[in-house]
């Protein structure tokens, strides 16, 4: 075994100069990551109609995208072992020009033009099904890199993924992922090239949460929302929702329709110590 370990991805380039024997208790070191700042669009335009889904199919992990963990901008990353019934919403965003080209965590490389996603703990290659929640369209695509590592976002699209997703323009969307395996995207597949248009969870401008706690005792949950009564006492509410026979009081701030505004919120959550968090629907 090399006493230099390289990852190399188009988002990622990983050198980490270790002993020997730290390789054998550590999964990951150190990652730098480039900053997207400079990140565009191709000056081409392109027919995305022409352009298929992703199809999903049995494919073994790629030995190169799944350590146990790994650590970006100080924090470290927990790979899933298994995708299995794996749902999620929350904000998306793309990259293009900048890593077109350039090696996937994978080991494949980056092609701006086809249904690929990036996702942080997904394990590598992952077939998803990604909607967007404010007009319904529904693409498939391949996840095949890691990212994105803001704070605030939980999928990077291809440049015509986002297309497909109508995304481009603002440049985020709040969208669902689901995993999908072959033979349960019959829906999308029939579409070909174009994206499915569904009812989706929401459809209008009612907005989005950030969920910062859950909690079986109400008192507990009063006082997360009194903790936090700072940001916007106007914002934090309290729902409560029943889980297999038992209340569970939901701390939440919203509804929210800006997704600058929501990034604000989260960055400000630190200050009150309150590091875990997501984003909800309803």
């Amino acid at each position: 075994m090399s006493l230099v370990l390289k990852i190399f991805t188009g988002r990622i380039v990983v050198r980490v100069f270790v002993l020997l024997t730290t390789l054998f208790l550590s999964a990951c070191g150190s990652v730098g990551v480039a900053p997207s700042s400079s990140d565009k669009a191709p000056s081409k335009q392109v027919d995305v109609s022409k352009i298929s889904n992703a199809v999903p199919k049995e494919e073994p992990k790629s030995r190169y995208g799944n350590p146990k963990s790994y650590v970006v901008f100080d924090k470290r990353y927990y790979v899933m072992e298994s995708n299995k019934g794996f749902v999620e919403k929350g904000i998306a965003s793309w990259y293009g020009t900048k890593f077109h080209g350039r090696r996937t965590s994978s080991g494949e490389t980056y092609d701006m033009y086809a249904m690929t996603a990036a996702h942080k703990n997904l394990p590598l290659p992952t077939y998803v099904e990604v909607t967007n929640l404010k007009n319904g369209k529904k693409i498939i695509v391949k996840v095949n890199d890691r990212g994105p590592f803001h704070e605030n976002r939980i999928i990077d699209l291809s440049y015509t993924a986002a297309i497909k997703l109508d995304i481009i323009k603002k440049g985020t969307g709040l969208v669902e992922i689901r995993v999908v395996g072959p033979g349960q995207t019959a829906a999308v597949d029939a579409a070909k090239g174009a994206p499915v248009v569904t009812t989706p969870t929401v459809i209008n401008d009612d907005g989005f949460y950030i969920q910062v706690g859950s909690f079986g005792n109400l008192t507990n949950a009063e006082g997360l929302k009194q903790k936090l009564a700072p940001i916007g006492k106007d914002k934090i509410n309290i729902s409560e929702v029943v889980v297999s026979g038992n209340a569970l009081y939901r701390v939440r701030i919203g509804p929210l329709t800006d997704i600058d505004q929501a990034d604000a919120i989260i960055l400000d959550l630190s200050n009150y110590d309150v590091n875990e968090h997501r984003i909800v629907t309803n």
